[in-house]
């Protein structure tokens, strides 16, 4: 047994890129393959590079320091080396924790947050994550049982995939990684390509390749011998307070609120936040500005005629409002059109959400000043945030007629033509809503992917993703069903997904305040009639920083960050999407006469079909960056079987 350590930097906390292998068959971990996969992530982690070897197993770290830089190298180990760990993320409870362990008699070395994760697993084995309030991926490499563990945060703020072969197990922060080793059979998987048709991203634990998938979030792996062991530790569910007031739940969710923030400014470099015009990130930086004076935020928008696009004024304004210290990028079509290859391969899977482009360019802006941002994420989710949420009301009416009326609701509806108003009011009335919510994008139908993808045999819908979802959580009302599908399948496969890469692809971290055990306990708590009051979403949480910030802050309906694609795809930029869509390899599934019929009904303006079209450019982007033959061995055979997960609600 022994460690090797190589590269250069001072020590860190913990936010990094992790990568590691399980040999079988009596092999030994190599380095030269541990060294390509961590290089391949130096963006993770630019400051330091690690690898640790013992006999058949191998651990690989790229390291950005943010906590403790003086200590904490990773791979780290306990006194007696039988514990090795690597480790993505924070732990914001830690010095708690630290505590604790101390007084039990262990003696800890430095302040890192990943030592303690190390004498937690000594003290309670795996079952520690149960006391870990943060954001992390870790492995650990039990010595004594020749077992490695994995697991993820409750959320999924931090990624990790795997593969699991006849050869043995290789993870990785990333699926670059993965592919770095050279053992990956690069076929992709169909149902996964049908299932991101509809989600715009593949949803947990699948990923666009067979043999490659994602812990999914809550959840803890083990691998022995050969045979993997998988558990969920933490399941998101309502458990509301009917008999609390409303000035309670407010109360309740103002100081998770603070206490969150105040853990996540734990940091010995610069940071700061990113800053749109809505409410969620208006609170997190207002709250910030409770333990600091000096808060920086960043603000992106992109040039666009009608100005829609463009919500750095409000930005600005906010910033002034609060006192911080501001700065802006502004992004042009031809600017935008320039870095599009850089920013989809950044993704390292392919998402489609065009919002991911909006924080390759803030998150770069950011790096010029800060190692560390926070931002809003999670929000909508926890408190009912988005528009959607308010479609159960507006439907109520459908309820009341018998099922074979709304069949024929929906016969007549499908008969109208495409586009007519009231068309979609009159189609999702007539479904319940296990068939018209599956997330908050839905981006081609099951029919129009029979359409799309005409030479391929349909053997599974994608509702095999969100139905055991519904099942578990039946007796619930539907927009807290909604929310719960959102933080099952949106939120970890695409919002933080797509934060994690824009921001690591910059060497910064990102934190979520909103995404905080001690949050969703009091979110979860707000009865169903309290988190939409009328028009308004997220009710509670706007009550809760209402004397926090400007008024015209507090009821600001929801943005994000726009991105005039649509008019874009519809003028020069359209061509050069249709290029690359038709000579990528995409191509081999799809229909051409659809593909090109997609384009021509969008940019003459009969439908606006931007999404389906941003779809497809970025799921053929990653074919041509990932899989061609400059890169790696050119397999683009699909296969059908259908990755799966059963585990316990």
């Amino acid at each position: 047994m022994y460690g090797l350590a190589v590269g250069s930097g001072s020590g860190a906390s913990s936010m990094c890129g992790i990568c590691g292998t399980v040999e079988r068959s009596g092999k030994h971990a190599q380095q030269d393959m541990l060294l390509a996969m961590t290089r391949s992530m130096v963006h993770r982690g630019p400051d330091e590079e690690g690898i640790y070897l013992d006999k058949e197993a191998g651990l690989g770290f790229r390291r950005l320091s943010i906590v403790d830089l003086a200590h904490g190298h990773q791979p780290m180990t306990n006194e007696d080396q039988s514990v090795w760990v690597v480790f993505n993320g924070e732990i914001y409870n830690h010095k708690n924790l630290r505590k604790d362990l101390i007084h039990r008699g262990h003696q800890l070395k430095t302040e890192s947050d990943t030592e303690v994760l190390v004498h937690l697993y000594e003290e309670h084995g795996v079952e520690m994550v149960h006391l870990l309030r943060g954001m992390f991926a870790f492995a650990i490499w039990d010595v004594r049982k020749r077992e490695m563990v994995l697991a993820r945060d409750r959320f999924g703020i931090k990624p990790l995939y795997y593969t699991h072969s006849p050869n043995g197990l290789l993870f990785a922060s990333e699926m670059r990684s993965l592919l770095a080793s050279g053992q990956i059979n690069r076929q992709l998987n169909h149902q996964a390509l049908w299932d991101y048709l509809t989600f715009q991203y593949v949803p947990d634990p699948q990923t666009i390749l067979a043999d490659v998938q994602k812990l999914p979030p809550g959840h803890y792996l083990r691998y022995r011998q050969g045979n993997i062991d998988m558990t969920r530790y933490f399941t998101p569910r309502f458990l509301e307070r009917e008999d609390w007031t409303e000035s309670e739940h407010v109360d309740r969710v103002r100081q998770s609120l603070e206490d969150s923030v105040r853990l996540h400014l734990q940091a010995d470099v610069p940071y700061g936040a990113f800053l749109s015009s809505g409410v969620d990130s208006s609170s997190i930086v207002a709250l910030m500005k409770k333990y600091d004076t000096e808060v920086k935020t960043f603000s992106v928008g992109f040039n666009d005629a009608s100005g829609w696009y463009n919500e750095l004024a409000s930005a600005r304004d906010t910033a002034r409002a609060l006192g911080t210290e501001h700065r802006e990028i502004s992004v042009s079509a031809a600017q935008f059109a320039e870095r599009l290859p850089e920013i989809l391969q950044a993704l390292d899977e392919p998402i489609a959400d065009v919002s991911a482009c909006a924080l390759y360019f803030v998150a770069e802006l950011a790096a010029e000043d800060v190692k560390v941002v926070l931002s809003g994420e999670g929000a909508d989710e926890l408190f009912a945030g988005y528009p959607i949420y308010h479609e159960p009301r507006s439907l109520k009416m459908f309820s009341q007629f018998p099922s074979w009326v709304l069949r024929a609701i929906g016969g007549v509806a499908g008969r109208l033509p495409a586009g007519l108003k009231g068309r979609g009011f009159l189609e999702r009335g007539s479904l319940p809503l296990e068939r018209r919510f599956v997330g908050n994008a839905k981006i081609f139908s099951e029919e129009a992917k029979s359409m799309l993808m005409e030479q391929f045999f349909r053997t599974h819908s994608s509702f095999h993703v969100t139905d055991p979802v519904y099942q578990a959580f039946a007796d619930l009302p539907e927009i807290t069903r909604m929310q719960l599908i959102d933080m099952h399948t949106w939120l970890p496969g695409d919002i933080l997904m797509k934060a994690d890469k824009m921001t690591m692809a910059h060497s910064i971290e990102l934190r979520v305040p909103f995404l905080d055990n001690r949050v969703l306990e009091a979110a979860s708590a707000i009865p169903e009639s309290m988190r939409i009051q009328g028009r308004t979403t997220k009710a509670i949480l706007r009550k809760a920083v209402r004397d926090l910030l400007p008024e015209n802050v507090v009821s600001r309906p929801k943005l994000g960050f726009p991105v005039p694609v649509s008019t874009w795809l519809a003028g020069s930029m359209g061509e050069m999407a249709l290029e690359w869509i038709v000579e990528s390899p995409l191509m081999d599934w799809l229909s051409k006469n659809e593909v090109e019929s997609l384009f021509r009904r969008h940019q003459e303006g009969e439908r606006h079909l931007w999404r389906e079209l941003w779809t497809l450019v970025t799921m053929a982007a990653w074919l041509n960056h990932f899989l061609q033959p400059k890169s790696v061995s050119s397999d683009y055979s699909m296969v059908g079987a259908q990755q799966s997960l059963t585990v316990g609600w």
